[in-house]
């Protein structure tokens, strides 16, 4: 009977080390996604379940309830910078994202919760923001849910919420302009003035484009060779319309980009040249 127990015993202490030792695939996958925007960062969390042929909108997720969008853990968004969410003001910081689903208008929530599994764990006094989206059909299935940033630039993207066949898409927007300017301002008529990267921030958001032009001078004299810099040079003699000193700067790039084997560059010149033909 002592030899039974024992058996048993061992059979039992081994059963449970194989059950902690086991890892299966979660049904709701966590995703992580962090995407650069404006002079910081945007972080997002979010658990990803999928279809698996059931009724989504209006069924599984029930309209005019809040839903923690996505599964298991609370949805969170980080701002590493002030943005205007929806076309209203956040400070940066960590929030959850929570939406309100209806067939003809979401109502998209950023809260202070951080860990809102139900409707019955959510405060609405709580609430940073709350705007109203109208959602989008879309003309295929997503199997499985998604959040993603998309159309991002320099100071705007959206964040797309999508599942089955109906997205969701609110413009997020940052001040670039005012900080890079402050930063500009802080560091010009210094030894150390970063040219290239002024230049290029004045041409690409239409700035005064005979400064930007300037410090392309500069940049190309601190670095005669960066055929980079003198491709960027031309464009901006474009837009001034000065053709003749455009072909002359990309001639110089292409012939630069040439010894130096890029041939992005070379292609890049080539058919700017073209166009100035």
């Amino acid at each position: 009977m002592k030899k039974i127990f024992l058996f048993a015993a061992f059979s039992t202490i081994i059963c449970f080390a194989e059950a902690q030792q086991l890892k299966t695939p979660a049904a709701s996958p966590l995703q992580t996604v962090k995407q650069e925007f404006g002079l910081s960062s945007v972080e997002l969390s979010y658990s990803r379940p999928a279809i698996k042929g059931r009724t989504i909108f209006g069924d599984l997720v029930p309209y005019g309830k809040v839903w923690r969008t996505g599964a298991n853990a609370a949805t969170t968004i980080t701002f590493g910078d002030d943005v205007t969410f929806g076309g209203k003001k956040v400070p940066a910081g960590k929030y959850g994202l929570l939406t309100i689903p209806n067939a003809h208008e979401w109502t998209v929530i950023l809260t202070k919760q951080l860990n809102v599994t139900s409707p019955a764990a959510y405060k609405e006094d709580q609430d940073v923001v709350r705007i109203k989206i109208s959602p989008t059909d879309i003309p295929f299935p997503l199997e499985s849910f998604l959040i993603t940033f998309d159309h991002v630039l320099a100071s705007s993207m959206n964040l797309v919420i999508g599942w089955d066949r109906t997205a969701v898409i609110i413009p997020i927007t940052t001040d670039v302009n005012a900080k890079v300017n402050a930063q500009i301002n802080n560091l010009e008529g210094k030894e150390d003035f970063p040219y290239f990267a002024a230049a290029s921030f004045y041409l690409e958001n239409g700035k005064d484009l005979n400064k930007a032009l300037g410090w392309f001078n500069k940049a190309t004299e601190k670095d005669p060779k960066a055929f980079w810099i003198w491709y960027q040079k031309a464009q901006c003699l474009v837009k001034l319309g000065k053709k003749k000193e455009a072909v002359a700067a990309a001639n110089t790039s292409r012939d630069l980009a040439a010894a130096a084997k890029s041939d992005d560059y070379i292609a890049l010149n080539k058919k700017l040249l073209a166009s100035l033909n």
